[in-house]
């Protein structure tokens, strides 16, 4: 099918930052997802790019109140994958035939990335009206996203890659963007110590970046 519109806004309007997240230790996946639920950050993007991550999904997926999505994906076998780990939703670094066509066929919905108009638009033919905007930083950021909204006033941004605290906000106050994906919120030296407090400081700070 189509994108549910109605399921993915309801997913990506929960909060105004998506963790993405890359973790291969599933012995972290669960105090890692109850710190960023109880930050005020529920939707989860656990990306397919480590050996364990569907058993990461699976685990974070235990968690009460974790929305919890795959990312990185690329391939049907992945969009299979993610439903038996028990993902609500799936995003894609970008789009081509084969991905779309595979979706058709899956029960959880898609956010794919898309980098240019020509792309907007060929999702949106497919019947897309959610987008993820990637890589955001590296295509040009927030003002790019603005110039989007005016020609292609039917589609809606989650921006990612290379955005920080600051950027979130300028990001977010954009009429045609959602929410934000990035990884500021969980760093290295504190997923490397279990310092889950500081992880859950973060996550609040980041859900009180809307506006």
């Amino acid at each position: 099918m189509p994108q549910d519109a109605a399921a993915i806004r309801s997913i990506l309007s929960l909060a105004p930052v998506v963790p993405v997240i890359i973790l291969d230790d599933v012995s972290q996946a669960r105090p890692l997802a109850e710190a960023l639920v109880a930050g005020g950050l529920p939707i989860l993007e656990v990306t397919l790019r480590t050996p364990n991550a569907l058993k990461v999904i699976e685990e974070m997926a235990k968690v009460t109140g974790a929305i919890v999505g795959s990312g990185t994906v690329r391939t049907p076998l992945h969009m299979k994958q993610s439903v038996d780990a028990g993902c609500r939703f799936m995003v894609s670094p970008g789009i081509s035939p084969r991905i779309l066509d595979a979706a058709d066929d899956i029960g959880i919905p898609l956010l794919p990335g898309i980098a240019t108009p020509s792309e907007a638009m060929t999702a949106a033919e497919r019947g897309y009206s959610f987008l993820k905007f990637f890589p955001a930083e590296a295509n040009g950021g927030a003002p790019v996203l603005k110039a989007f909204a005016s020609p292609l006033p039917d589609i809606t941004f989650c921006p990612t890659g290379g955005i920080d605290p600051a950027k979130a906000k300028v990001y977010l106050g954009l009429s045609n963007v959602i929410c934000v994906g990035g990884s500021w919120i969980m760093p290295a030296d504190a997923l490397a110590s279990g310092d889950w407090a500081r992880i859950e400081a973060l996550a609040r700070e980041a859900s009180a970046l809307r506006g």
